[in-house]
């Protein structure tokens, strides 16, 4: 089994058996990726994507607000399935898109770019660029990446996956030039459990 078909197996299974609310991740008002896509100002037809979006709460809270053109990509089928039977009519409003980051061949550019949920489980170097490139193949000239990954003082490891930990200078260096930084905040955020996980979120805009 190769590295991405690992990967895959392992969050099928968390999809499958692991309730809505028992994932670490739950949150079903992401205020800060929503403040941070607000703040950009994009008209309500703007392409966004939510990078490893799975079945979080981002796509129901940006159909609320009355963005029409959401894409969700995940390596998880089982995750967008679940995401997917949860907005019922409303799923017809997204494009569901299953895939491993690393191998994503986006079809059409985007407006905003959001992950808080890929970035940090990249590891090695070459995964890193293959990321980095395809984003900034994909958003639109003078469209908004935001980046959210776990921070410095954030967990060393995700459902037993280790992950790269950021601080918003490191994100700062890891993004190519072609973007200028916006704003960067370090967030709590309080899992079902009752511990705390710090994130870093940075916004950035394409030259």
């Amino acid at each position: 089994m190769d590295h991405v078909e690992s990967k895959k197996k392992h969050w099928e299974t968390i999809y499958d058996t692991k309730k809505l609310n028992e994932v670490s991740w739950y949150q079903p008002v992401p205020e800060t990726s929503l403040n941070f896509i607000n703040s950009a100002e994009v008209s309500k037809d703007a392409q966004i994507i939510d990078i490893g979006g799975g079945d979080s709460f981002l796509a129901d809270n940006l159909i609320s607000l009355g963005y029409t053109n959401l894409s969700v990509l995940d390596i998880s089928g089982n995750a967008i399935e679940r995401a997917k039977k949860r907005l019922g009519e409303n799923a017809d409003e997204v494009t569901w898109i299953v895939s491993d980051i690393t191998a994503f061949k986006p079809s059409i550019s985007y407006d905003i770019w959001h992950d808080r949920a890929a970035f940090h489980f990249l590891t090695s170097s070459e995964d890193i660029q293959k990321y980095l490139d395809t984003m900034e193949s994909a958003i639109t000239p003078k469209g908004y990446l935001i980046l959210g990954t776990f921070s410095e003082n954030g967990p060393t490891k995700c459902s037993g996956i280790e992950i790269k930990q950021y601080s918003i200078e490191e994100l700062k260096t890891a993004i190519p030039d072609s973007f200028k930084f916006i704003e960067g905040k370090n967030i709590d955020h309080p899992t079902p459990s009752g511990s705390m996980q710090n994130f870093t979120f940075c916004k950035f805009q394409k030259i």
